[in-house]
This record gives C-alpha cells, sequence and structure tokens, in this order.
C-alpha cells in the first residue's frame, strides 16, 4: 500500500495525473489520509473522473471536520463550491458555500478561505440573482482578503471576476487591464492546476465575448502549451479544443476546426455536459460553413437539447437553406431576448445579413448603428471590421456603391490584419459588387477570384495536425521528432515514415528513440496513446 501510494504522489509532483488516479485507485481509501485523499480528489477531477473527485472531497471535509480542522474542512468545502460550479452544477455548488459559510460563522475564524467563500458569493450573485454591482463588491472583498493572506490565486481568481464584472458594467479598457494582469500569474505557474485550468477558461471566455481575436489566439496558444504538460487531461482540454476550434475557424481552417470541436465533443461528453452544448454549436458552425447543411442541421438540435441556445448560427443556416422569414422569425427574437451588449454583439452581424437578404433596409441600419456603437465601446477590432462591412452592404443595398467602396476597404484592412481570412473573402465579394456597380469590372474580377481562392482554401483538408492553433511541438520535441510522432501514430512503420518523409529507416530508429526518451515513454503503443490524449491526431 504505501508504495502504491508513494508512487501515486510522485506522480502528482510530476503532472502525470492519469498515472496517479490509477494508483490512488488500487489503495482503499479508508487507509488514506486527507493529503492523498486531496491529491486522489484533484488527480480524478482533472482526469474526467470529476463525481469520484467530489466524493473524495467531501470525505475529505468530514475527516477535517471529525479532527476539529474547521480551517481545512473550509478549504474542502470551497474546494467542491468552485469545481462544481465550474461543472455548472450551481445547486451543489451553492449549497456547498453555504455550509462553509456557516462553519466559518461558527467558528469565527479569520482565515484566506473567507476570501473563497466572497468569490462564491460573487458566482451567486451572477447566476441566482443577475446582480452584477453586487457581484463586483464580493469579487472586490476576495480581492482584498486574498492580499492580506498573501494569496497569489485567490488574487488572480478574484481579480478575473472583476474584470468580467467591469467590463459588464462598461468599464471595457479597465476589464482587459485587469485580464492581462491576471495572465502574467497564470502564465508564471502562481496557480494551482484547478484554478489555473479555470482562470485559463474564463479569461478566454471574456475576450471571446469582447470579439478580442488577438488575445484570443495569444491565450489560447498558451493554454495549449499549459495542457501539453499535464497528463491525461480532460476537462480543461475539451475547453482549450473549443476555444482552438474558434481560432482556426477565425484563421479559415475549417477542416481543423471542425476536428477540434468534435475532439471537444469527445472530451466534455462526461464531465460537462453543459459546455458539450457549446462544442456542439461550434460543431454545427463549422459544418455550415463547409457546406453540409443538413448534418449542421443536425448539430444545431444537438446543441439545442443540451441547452445550448444555437444562435445564430441556426438563422444563418436557415437563411442558406432559402427559408429567408423563418430566419428573420429566428434573429429577431434571439436580439430581443439578448440584453447585455456583449450578447447582443454575437446576433447583431447575422440580424444585418439577414435584414438584407429579406429586404428591409430599415432595420439592416438600425441592427448595424448599433453594433458599429458596441464595437467602439467594446474595441474590438473584428466587431469594427463587421460593423464597416455591414454598412458597405447596406449602402451597396441602397445603390450607393462609392460610399459602399469606402467602408468595405476599411473592413478588408482591418481583417486582413487580423488573419480573419473567411472574413476578408466574404467582404472582398461585397467590394467586387460594388466595383461592378461603378464600373470597374477588371477589379471586380480580381476581387472575385481572391474571395473564391480563400474560400477553396479554408475548406481544403490539409495534412497536418487537426486540432491545433500552431504547431509548435510538445514537450521539448523537435519538428521533424513532431513529423514522425504523427505517422507513428497513425500506424505507419519505421520503413513507411522514412518513404513519406525522405529520410532512411535508420533515421527514422534514431527519431523514436529520441521521442520515447523526452516523453518518458517505452512503447510505440504509449507513443500513440500520447498522441491521441493530446488532440494531435484524429480518433
Amino acid at each position: 500500500m504505501e508504495s502504491a501510494l508513494a508512487e501515486a504522489r510522485t506522480a502528482c509532483d510530476d503532472r502525470r495525473w492519469g498515472d496517479a488516479r490509477r494508483r490512488f485507485a488500487g489503495v482503499a481509501t479508508e487507509a488514506m489520509g486527507i493529503d492523498d485523499l486531496d491529491a486522489f480528489a484533484t488527480a480524478s477531477y482533472l482526469t474526467g473522473y470529476d463525481e469520484d473527485a467530489f466524493a473524495l472531497w467531501a470525505r475529505a471535509h468530514q475527516l477535517s471536520l471529525d479532527d476539529g480542522a474547521v480551517h481545512r474542512a473550509a478549504h474542502f468545502g470551497m474546494r467542491l463550491t468552485q469545481c462544481l460550479g465550474f461543472k455548472g452544477d450551481w445547486p451543489r455548488a451553492f449549497g456547498w458555500g453555504e455550509r462553509t459559510g456557516r462553519l466559518l460563522d461558527e467558528a469565527q475564524i479569520d482565515c484566506v478561505e473567507q476570501g473563497y467563500l466572497q468569490h462564491g458569493l460573487a458566482m451567486a450573485s451572477v447566476f441566482i440573482d443577475g446582480d452584477l454591482s453586487a457581484a463586483l463588491e464580493h469579487f472586490q472583498q476576495a480581492g482584498k482578503i486574498g492580499t492580506r493572506f498573501a494569496s497569489r490565486e485567490l488574487v488572480t481568481m478574484a481579480r478575473i471576476g472583476e474584470a468580467r464584472m467591469i467590463i459588464y458594467l462598461g468599464d471595457v479598457r479597465g476589464g482587459i487591464i485587469l485580464l492581462d494582469e491576471a495572465m502574467v500569474s497564470i502564465e508564471a505557474g502562481d496557480l494551482s492546476p484547478l484554478s489555473t485550468g479555470d482562470a485559463y477558461c474564463t479569461v478566454i471566455d471574456a475576450c471571446d465575448e469582447l470579439a478580442d481575436v488577438a488575445r484570443v489566439r495569444a491565450w489560447t496558444t498558451s493554454m495549449k502549451r499549459w495542457c501539453d504538460t499535464h497528463q491525461e487531461l480532460v476537462l480543461y482540454r475539451g475547453h482549450c479544443l473549443i476555444h482552438s476550434a474558434s481560432v482556426l475557424a477565425v484563421l479559415g481552417r475549417l477542416p481543423e476546426a471542425l476536428t477540434a470541436a468534435r475532439h471537444a465533443c469527445d472530451h466534455l461528453a462526461g464531465p460537462i455536459p453543459a459546455v458539450l452544448g457549446s462544442a456542439a454549436c461550434l460543431e454545427a458552425d463549422m459544418l455550415r460553413l463547409l457546406g453540409d447543411l443538413d448534418a449542421a442541421d443536425a448539430a444545431y438540435v444537438r446543441a439545442n437539447e443540451l441547452g445550448q441556445q444555437p444562435q445564430p448560427g441556426l438563422s444563418l443556416l436557415r437563411l442558406e437553406q432559402g427559408q429567408v422569414g423563418e430566419a428573420q422569425g429566428m434573429v429577431r427574437r434571439a436580439t430581443t431576448e439578448a440584453e447585455l451588449p456583449v450578447a447582443r454583439a454575437r446576433l447583431l452581424p447575422a440580424t444585418v445579413e439577414i435584414e438584407l437578404a429579406a429586404g428591409d433596409l430599415d432595420a439592416a441600419q438600425e441592427a448595424n448603428e448599433e453594433l458599429r456603437a458596441i464595437a467602439g465601446e467594446l474595441s474590438s477590432p473584428m466587431l469594427k471590421a463587421i460593423a464597416a462591412r455591414g454598412a458597405g452592404g447596406v449602402l451597396l443595398s441602397r445603390d450607393d456603391a462609392t460610399g459602399a467602396l469606402l467602408e468595405l476597404r476599411r473592413a478588408a484592412e482591418i481583417f486582413r490584419d487580423l488573419g480573419a481570412q473567411i472574413e476578408l473573402a466574404r467582404t472582398r465579394l461585397l467590394l467586387a459588387d460594388a466595383c461592378r456597380a461603378v464600373g470597374d469590372h477588371g477589379s471586380a474580377d480580381l476581387e472575385t477570384a481572391a474571395a473564391r481562392t480563400a474560400l477553396e482554401a479554408s475548406r481544403r483538408t490539409e495534412d497536418a495536425p487537426a486540432g491545433l492553433v500552431d504547431l509548435e511541438p510538445p514537450d521539448g520535441l523537435t519538428g521533424r521528432e513532431l513529423d514522425v510522432l504523427l505517422l507513428l501514430a497513425r500506424g505507419k512503420t519505421n520503413r513507411v515514415i522514412g518513404e513519406e518523409l525522405f529520410i532512411s529507416e535508420k533515421t527514422v530508429a534514431s527519431h523514436v528513440s529520441h521521442i520515447f526518451t523526452k516523453l518518458g515513454l517505452t512503447s510505440r503503443s504509449a507513443a500513440t496513446a500520447y498522441a491521441y490524449d493530446r488532440g494531435l491526431v484524429e480518433r
């Protein structure tokens, strides 16, 4: 037993969470101390066995109470609050928060857990009461307590919550500053694995809501690197794949984005069904952009069943299917229900496109003017470009081709700077229409050709690792070693790998040996499992 526990502890220290969980599972929990129960729970949660983790933390909580260690019991109570909340299980999360708060009140203990309790109260203010101002006060109080107890983790989590609240309340610049500050702590390794994963997801979600393409891309790449240093991550790997799919879609790499979205569905099916709806909706968006409308329709239905509103993608699908009236009704209903500017910003571009298709130019112009105002408030280059393109579309429909050209050129320049290839291609098609309207058929042909080339490239499947934001080799591998690993994981022999890479079989064997050494592996099957676990190859 002691040998198994020692191996499990070492695996945790090395961030080999799957190995740790398997070692701990071979020991009766009754024989474990509180520290081992905590480590077992952490390894279980990170590898997708979240209900097992919750039971283990609950046991550690009770054992702490039995020992009279209220402070430690409160720690596990807040851990349960945090992880249940991240999963979206708010009734259980808030139940543990209430229990922990009562414990601390009765014991009159001044400890850092009081700050985590404030963090939990902030989450309750958001998700139960919808009171952003109250949530902001709780987050700020949590940050003060974290500073007093020198808890960099609590301070960082509080800053992220504070940032999101002040963004919602209108101070976008102040919120971005706090998010950037938090990312310094995250990348410096100041947080535990659980809080690091939560923080990455929350910061990237915040940047995505602002349509801040540059930050989403940078932080997603950073999160992927972090995931690559942890064995068998399930929950956070799934979130990372969702973010990766979004980035790949912006870059115009649709088949890879679709693969990443599907990998996310695989990872999230067990531990966090609520977010699975987001992955399914993203998969539907990719299928729609790739032209597989029937499959997209089915994926949107699945997303809706999982609790994710499939808008504006489903409205755009109906538009492509020629059901303009239904598309118009859907997007108008969704936009009416959206209240926060960040939520409306997601819907307004589709509203403009659909209203233009329906011939309601006044409605399209009104929606686009609101989008342009929100883009200014959020300081989002992407939204500003989309609004400029929308304005160009409205002007073109009103027979003002000259005015449309000015707006569309502005939009194209921003999209080009952002690397947003599909958005650029769609803008170029409108530019072609505007050029023809003013009699410049040569330029119109050039814009059309460039747009078609980009759209065709976005649908092309490349023989490259799927689901990655970049091709940077993980865990110290060289680029050539990554090439060998990917082919090895696809079942290729050394001889075939050599033929495909134009290197000798002996050189392949040398690369395989180096791969095993760097990754701490001993077999081709283990290397294959490594590649699948990190989403480097398709299942």
